[in-house]
């Protein structure tokens, strides 16, 4: 049987993130994917310049057309963009009884923001509640619990449980705008302790789209049946292997892409 995933998100015309990132990662991973689109962003290397939301209904009508119609084995959520828009996607799949990996875009590589007033509410009130596992970067989990960015494993700790209080099934925050030799991410899940998913720090400016390629990472072992922590160890896996790979890809002046199909052809 051929396995198929699902991401909704945002396009990204660099081909760097977003949508692009997340279907080139599903195929990497030997898994077909399916998309929802919820914005097209006029984007490139070194910035966002404009971003135009697609209708609510449109949104609903994509998610529509796919569950009706194929076996979805897991779904990826990226850039939401507006508030009427998370609320939307959280009534369709509410409505299939499915749940998600979140990934919370709030802010892009070169620090544009990618939502609207009023959808971080949304995006915390409704999708986290349908997120089997939510994946927010060190600010990323600030802004989601109201706190400054974590500098040590109790602060960590704390935002965690906070954000499980929000109602998502588990939490990987991840390490990338840490510090120190070692990028660490960490899991947390309810009633075990946290797992720490640990790799060498890699210096490139090759790195718009980690956080969509991570999160599809997950959501293709999860279709491909893996269980939440197999998923995320081999997604950590595959994108430190496609960041170091990526360091001899020359694309635009800014920060540049992930190499997603580095098992394929070299850059």
């Amino acid at each position: 049987m051929t396995i198929i995933a699902m991401t909704i998100a945002g396009s990204d015309s660099g081909g760097g993130a977003g949508i692009q990132a997340d279907l080139k990662t599903f195929s990497a991973l030997g898994v077909f994917g399916t998309s929802v689109l919820t914005a097209v962003t006029a984007q490139n290397t070194q910035g966002v310049t404009a971003i135009e939301t697609l209708s609510p209904a449109m949104v609903a009508a994509q998610i529509d057309a796919v569950l009706t119609d194929m076996d979805v084995g897991a779904i990826k959520i990226g850039m939401v963009s507006s508030a009427a828009t998370a609320e939307a996607i959280a009534d369709r799949l509410a409505a299939y009884g499915r749940r998600a990996v979140l990934d919370p875009v709030m802010v892009a590589t070169s620090g544009d923001t990618l939502l609207e007033p009023g959808a971080v509410d949304n995006l915390k009130r409704m999708l986290l509640p349908l997120a089997e596992i939510v994946t927010p970067n060190l600010p990323e989990a600030a802004l989601l619990t109201g706190r400054e960015p974590a500098q040590d494993d109790e602060e960590l700790a704390r935002q965690a449980d906070s954000i499980l209080a929000m109602g998502a099934g588990s939490v990987l925050i991840k390490g990338g705008h840490g510090k120190g030799a070692e990028c660490r991410d960490m899991l947390f899940r309810p009633g075990s302790e946290p797992l720490a998913l640990v790799a060498p720090r890699l210096r490139t400016t090759n790195d718009h789209g980690t956080g969509c390629t991570l999160s599809a990472a997950i959501a293709a072992g999860r279709a491909r049946g893996e269980s939440l922590d197999e998923a995320t160890a081999s997604a950590k896996a595959y994108l430190h292997a496609a960041l170091a790979a990526a360091e001899g890809l020359r694309i635009g002046r800014g920060h540049g892409p992930v190499h997603h199909f580095h098992r394929w052809w070299p850059a």
